[in-house]
């Protein structure tokens, strides 16, 4: 059989140095051509480097049996795009599942690799799905993980049955109760997953919008002020102020000084009225109301002094 140019060339690199020939995963388009253009290994040759690995560790044939199974990865990944994560993420998921399957393979056992990588792969994407689908965990238990990850592609057979007859988005009590029977879950829970998966997710906050304004999102339900730390702070600080501060500031006053800005500004009567006025204290001192004024400004700066030092 003829080969390209390319290929050999392609053939001969992954031959020398297996690893110069995979490009990084940020190339998607580059990495996958890469991967689908590497050498298989005849069963003698994974017999052989399985053996290799095994009994000398020999990490050369560990990865000429990880290389020619990248492609397994990339083509077990495709069938998870439709859980809306990076194709990228998934096969660096399923590449760490192949790594730990041709870890633990036993080429004595009479199967090939991929049959016994396959597990491995799938394990690995079906754990980062369900801890990276949703902020909230839809599966916890191996009934409901089996279900997670059948639910959508029995959803779709039922729905390419109907098609003919009609358009129906959500699942029926028939095929609730099929799907139950077959996964061997309660209806309730094929109910609730389907709810669950069918519901879109919800961006708490926005970010600012396209105009360069702020996005109003639902965070700014959530957020409780009154518990936020530096708040309580504040209003701790506030409180000793409203109270042992003032206290401190007023004794620092002669009493006359003291009593014009109680009478002025802390005197509150029974009837929600405040203390005396200017010229009621005018009166009283025998002073004019401006005398009573200046007496009350110098009074409050010199009790400001004495609150910043408080503070």
């Amino acid at each position: 059989m003829s080969q390209t140019p390319g290929t050999t060339g392609t053939t001969a690199l992954a031959m020398a140095n297996p690893w110069a020939v995979v490009p990084s995963l940020g190339n998607l388009d580059a990495y996958i051509s890469a991967v689908n253009r590497l050498p298989m290994l005849t069963a003698e040759e994974e017999h052989e480097y399985a053996k290799k690995l095994k009994e000398d560790n020999d990490l050369e044939a560990a990865g000429k049996l990880v290389l020619s199974h990248l492609r397994l990865v990339v083509s077990v990944s495709r069938k998870y795009l439709g859980y809306g994560l990076p194709h990228g993420d998934l096969i660096q998921e399923g590449n760490i599942g192949l790594m730990k399957a041709v870890k633990r393979f036993d080429p004595d056992q009479g199967v090939r690799l991929v049959s016994y990588a396959l597990h491995w792969i799938k394990a690995e994407i079906h754990e980062y799905i369900l801890k990276n689908w949703r902020m909230v965990k839809v599966a916890t238990t191996k009934a409901q993980r089996k279900l997670f990850f059948n639910l959508r592609s029995m959803k779709q057979g039922f729905k390419d049955e109907a098609d003919a007859q009609t358009h129906r988005e959500t699942l029926t009590d028939a095929q609730i109760a099929v799907m139950a029977r077959e996964l061997n879950v309660k209806r309730e829970e094929v109910i609730e997953m389907e709810t669950r998966m069918s519901g879109g997710d919800v961006v708490l906050d926005p970010g600012p919008a396209d105009d360069g304004e702020e996005a109003f999102g639902p965070i700014a339900y959530l957020a409780d002020a009154s518990h936020e730390p530096t708040a309580q702070l504040e209003s701790r600080e506030r409180d000793a102020m409203a109270t042992e501060g003032i206290s401190e500031a007023l004794e620092q006053l002669d009493p006359r000084s003291r009593r014009i800005v109680e009478e002025r500004w802390l005197r509150v009567n029974d009837d929600g009225s405040g203390g005396m006025t200017l010229h009621e204290l005018a009166a009283e001192y025998g002073v004019s109301a401006e005398r009573i004024r200046q007496i009350e400004v110098a009074a409050m700066k010199k009790m400001r002094k004495s609150l910043a030092a408080y503070a």
